[in-house]
This record gives C-alpha cells, structure tokens and sequence, in this order.
C-alpha cells in the first residue's frame, strides 16, 4: 500500500492498524521516501497453516475498501476478520475449470448463470458485519442487484469452493457457516485430494442436508436436473 507523507500524518492511526496486513510505503512528490511496517519479535514464533491476519481489531467494511483500493493483494473479510487469498495450484484449477465448463453449458439460457473468482460477493449479516468475499465458483440468479458499476450485492444461489491447504478450515467451517446465515441455498466444497464433494442444502438460513460424493454424479438439490459425474471433474 502507498500513502502520501500528509495522509500518514493527519491517519496515523488508521495506518498504524494496515500495517498489521501490509506494510505502508510513504511518498513525498510522487517518490517513496520511507517504509512503514510493523514490528516483529524475532523471539516469538507462531506457524498458522490458514492464511489469516489476526489483529485482535474488527476490520470494518469501510476499512476493508480502502485496504483493497491501495493493494495488489487479494483480500476476503468474514466478521471482522481478513483473509488473504494464495495463489491456486493446478488441481484446484483444473477442477474449477472442469465445473466451470459443465455449468456454463447447463445453465446456457437459462435465467441464473455461473460466475468464477475473482470477483467479490458482498454478503451483508447485519449493518455492522458486512462480509466481502471470492467465492471459486458461485451461480447468480439476481442479476437485478450487480450495480452499474459491476458490483454485486446480491446473495449466491449456489456457491462451490474448492479446498487448498490454506482454505480448508475457513472454507469448512466459517464460510459454510457464513452461507448458511445469509440465505445462500446451496454449498459445494470440492475435496482435491480426496476426490470428493461434499454438498449442502440450506432452508431458511439453516442446513436442511448433506451429502457427500465420493463417486457418480453430484446432484443439486436446488437445481432440478444439474449434475455433474466427478470423473469429468477430478482428471
């Protein structure tokens, strides 16, 4: 992130709380003149496998938007909490793009349509937890609310994420959570390295069922006759 020399000064505090995600670089005239970063005990060591900042500080939505519009790095926010997105490896993409492909076939036509990230989902659980995330894969059956601008406020139909090392516990307990809270009706979490997909149905922001795919074709419950055979996804 870049900031002029009198931004810094007149937000110093705004600034000392970025520094927790990202250092500051401070410019003067157009140049960079100093760095900005935050201090680390070379004593303490803490290994998280999640990719996580935890500030010990809600982020609000207003915070997260500046974040994101000084940034190159791609950021999701779930109550109060930043998540940093890594870079997928080629299992994760090669099935994104093999779901991808049979969706965007079934759905041709039709009134809801398939998106793939990056692309945020603005979920709203209350005025003061406004939730952004990039969902892998989510089908929008709303277009109504995606804005003049391209930004979509609306609430997924079906969401799929698909599992990496540094996702699994958000995208298996906070993001499922997540979903099932803000009227989402259908979650896919797509197993790589189990070949497996694990799939949720949810009735009045509660999970109504799960089933789990280990072989044959996955079934959405919402969509009438969407399926896919997981051969064709786990190549």
């Amino acid at each position: 992130m870049r900031a002029t020399a009198t931004e810094v000064k007149n937000n110093l505090g705004r600034y000392l709380r970025f520094i927790e995600y990202e250092d500051v670089i401070i410019t003067s005239h157009g140049k960079d003149i100093a760095i900005l970063s935050k201090y680390v005990d070379d004593t303490i060591h803490v290994e998280e496998e999640t990719a996580i900042y935890k500030t010990g500080k809600w982020v609000s939505y207003e915070e997260f938007l500046i974040l994101t519009r000084e940034s190159d790095e791609r950021y999701e926010l779930i109550d109060g909490q930043l998540y940093v997105m890594d870079s997928p490896l080629f299992p994760h993409q090669n099935a994104l793009l093999n779901i991808v492909g049979e969706m965007c076939n079934w759905f041709k036509g039709k009134k809801c349509f398939p998106v793939v990230a990056p692309f945020d989902v603005t979920l709203i659980k209350n005025k003061n937890n406004i939730c952004v995330i990039q969902p892998d894969i989510l089908v929008i059956c709303d277009k109504e609310t995606i804005n003049e601008k391209g930004k979509y406020k609306g609430t997924p139909t079906l969401v799929v994420e698909i599992l990496s090392k540094s996702s699994k516990g958000k995208d298996m307990v906070t993001k499922l959570n997540l979903y099932a809270e803000t009227g989402v009706k259908e979650y896919w979490i797509v197993d790589t390295d189990l070949k497996q997909i694990t799939l949720y149905s949810f009735e009045n922001c509660l999970m109504d069922k799960h089933t789990i795919y280990t072989e044959g074709e996955i079934k959405s419950e919402f969509f009438d006759a969407l399926s896919l055979n997981l051969s064709d996804i786990f190549v």
